[in-house]
């Protein structure tokens, strides 16, 4: 343990004084720096490796928990507290935005929260259930803002629109690229929260043209809407530019 933490900081500190502190000889370090590793150092140094691919994939910002299902998803076997010991080595951890953000989300009064969605994050075939969302995104540009339409059963965007300011004309945007990419039967349930772009009285109309079901979150119950929570909280987390997090969200 003394010698593999020499040569973990040997580029910062000279060996001689290293191995002065920890009590070890100069000799007895180098003559273990020539022995083969370990099987267990191979094993860390090959699992090391998939946690950088796993950590490149989702652009730097995947921490210890999400690489670790990530890597049992591939069938790799390991605990979640050696995944974080060797992403700490690594120097790689996950990207934490938390900064003061506008609200988005603000009720019109007057539109009864009937939640027809009922948290049933299931459909038996394509536009039978769609969510809707409006959020912020975070970039080192400034705010971005971003509406779509989330297919339950495909779990891909069918609309989305972004700009720079929450206009109304984005969540209207969105449903109307999606109404005309997927042209879907009536009586398609669209669920959303309570925000006032989705209660308003022109939104609202545009639903009930195209016979629509409305479904409508509790007010501060995000689970109700958990698949775009989740899709969301990993797209905040990828935007370093307005053009990074426009490509990301094409992608």
């Amino acid at each position: 343990m003394k010698s593999a933490f020499i040569a973990e900081h040997q580029r910062r500190y000279a060996v001689q004084r290293l191995c002065g502190l920890l009590g070890v000889s100069v000799s007895a370090y180098f003559a273990w720096r020539k022995r083969p590793p370990s099987r267990r150092a191979r094993a860390n140094a090959a699992l090391t490796e998939q946690i950088r691919s796993v950590h490149a994939e989702s652009r730097g910002t995947y921490g210890s928990p999400r690489i670790h299902a990530a890597l049992r998803q591939q069938g790799i076997l390991c605990n979640r507290q050696r995944v974080a010991r060797l992403m700490r080595r690594a120097g790689l951890r996950g990207y934490d935005r938390r900064k003061r953000r506008p609200v988005t989300t603000q009720s019109e009064a007057g539109l009864p929260a009937a939640n027809g969605l009922a948290r049933d994050l299931t459909a038996e075939r394509p536009n039978q259930k769609w969510l809707g969302d409006l959020s912020d995104l975070d970039t080192d540009e400034g705010w971005l803002y971003l509406a779509s339409l989330e297919d339950v059963f495909s779990r891909k965007l069918v609309g989305w629109a972004i700009d720079v300011q929450p206009t109304a004309a984005l969540t209207q945007q969105a449903r109307t690229m999606a109404f005309e990419q997927r042209q879907p039967q009536d009586g398609l349930l669209h669920h959303s929260d309570q925000g006032r772009h989705y209660t308003a009285s022109d939104y609202q109309a545009q639903l009930a043209d195209a016979k629509m079901i409305v479904s409508l979150s509790r007010r501060g119950t995000c689970l109700d809407n958990g698949m775009q929570e989740s899709f969301f909280a990993t797209l905040k987390t990828e935007c370093a530019s307005r053009a990074q997090a426009r490509r990301a969200v094409f992608e």
